[in-house]
């Protein structure tokens, strides 16, 4: 397994982030996904010795202003991802590293989903984590254009969040 590198920033003044548990979670999610379906991803016949990633949590406002900036998109989202490895034809890896990219999470929009269905037992905690497993599949390159791609994302993703015993899906 290669090192894993993940880099994490609360721009979301509001809510109080667990940092440490979010890199060793995203740790174990990217570690089941490099091994269960890290042949059929990005970086499949590459030589690596580390991985890198990063995660921001900011509010809707920043990922409407990004959506709108990059993307062309005038919406917030709730997850954004930048996958800079994946999405580059040019990518190249530096120093043994592969930097796959980022993940920014609306931290409002997960806690606005949530309080949208009294009934449903998860926390923004699961709902956080269920955003990130799905940002790193979009980082590995795998995306859900197709109802058959996405039920395979939907279908790794529920493996994966059960290693860190989550059940959002």
């Amino acid at each position: 397994m290669p090192e894993i590198n993940i880099f994490t920033e609360n721009l979301f003044e509001k809510q109080d982030i667990d940092e440490k548990d979010v890199i060793e979670k995203t740790r174990k999610l990217l570690e089941f996904y490099i091994a269960d379906i890290g042949s059929k991803s990005c970086l499949e016949g590459r030589e690596y010795e580390s991985i890198t990633l990063d995660i921001v949590f900011c509010d809707s406002e920043k990922t409407h202003e990004l959506n709108r900036d990059y993307r062309d998109k005038d919406y917030p989202a709730d997850i954004i991802t930048f996958a800079i490895f994946a999405d580059d034809e040019n990518s190249f890896i530096f120093d043994g590293d592969i930097n796959l990219g980022e993940i920014i999470i609306a931290m409002d929009k997960v806690n606005e989903c949530v309080n949208k269905d009294i009934s449903n037992s998860q926390n923004w905690r699961q709902e956080m984590f269920f955003l990130i497993s799905h940002g790193l599949m979009h980082l590995l390159g795998f995306d859900h254009q197709t109802e058959e791609e996405y039920n395979f994302v939907i279908a790794e993703q529920r493996k994966a969040l059960e290693c860190i015993e989550y059940d959002k899906i």
